[in-house]
């Protein structure tokens, strides 16, 4: 079994978290980005996908780029100093960002990782569902669309459209839509 590497930007000044986030994310499990500059950070972010975003928040209050970065696919990690943690934690909740208090625990930064690889896996997971449902209702749509234009222009009932799709499915050998979109362009 292979094993997945998990693509990380973390985002901070201090070289002291670097150092430490780095001793932590080693490769071939991690590909580890580091910028130290919020602007630099967001071309980064729009160049590439990444698994996980980590931000160091400074003073606690620059959590703007967490904030903007949250509406990715990514699962973004914040570091907050715990004398703000609790009104910055409640703040970016209910954009889905975790919260770490800085300076970290090794064994809380390892757990919080762990988490962040399950949430990211989830995300993925239930956003490859939404795009295979949104298929099938536009798929469904087309083919409702269908069957109204033959109902209306060749006065047949819903069960002989829905037959007439079927049949000309595999007649011709092709896919529904197909046969749905060929009788859309024709009216």
């Amino acid at each position: 079994m292979q094993t997945e590497c998990h693509s990380v930007l973390l985002v901070s000044h201090d070289s002291k978290i670097v150092s430490q986030v780095k001793a932590f994310l080693i490769p071939p499990l991690f590909e580890l980005t580091v910028s130290s500059d919020f602007n630099e950070a967001r071309r980064i972010a729009g160049e590439k996908n990444f698994n996980i975003i980590i931000v160091d928040s400074g003073d606690g209050y620059d959590t703007d780029f967490a904030i903007s970065v949250s509406d990715s696919y990514s699962t973004v990690l914040l570091f907050v100093p715990n004398e703000h943690f609790d009104e910055i934690s409640y703040r970016v909740e209910g954009y889905g960002i975790l919260t770490l208090i800085k300076p970290f625990e090794p064994f809380y930064f390892y757990n919080m990782i762990k988490v962040a690889i399950a949430v990211e896996y989830k995300v993925r997971l239930l956003s490859s569902e939404t795009v295979k449902l949104k298929s099938k209702m536009e798929e469904i749509r087309v083919v409702n669309r269908a069957k109204l234009l033959l109902m209306e222009k060749r006065g047949m009932s819903e069960q002989e459209a829905h037959h007439y799709l079927e049949k000309e499915s595999m007649d011709k050998g092709l896919k529904r839509t197909a046969v749905a979109e060929k009788i859309i362009a024709e009216f």
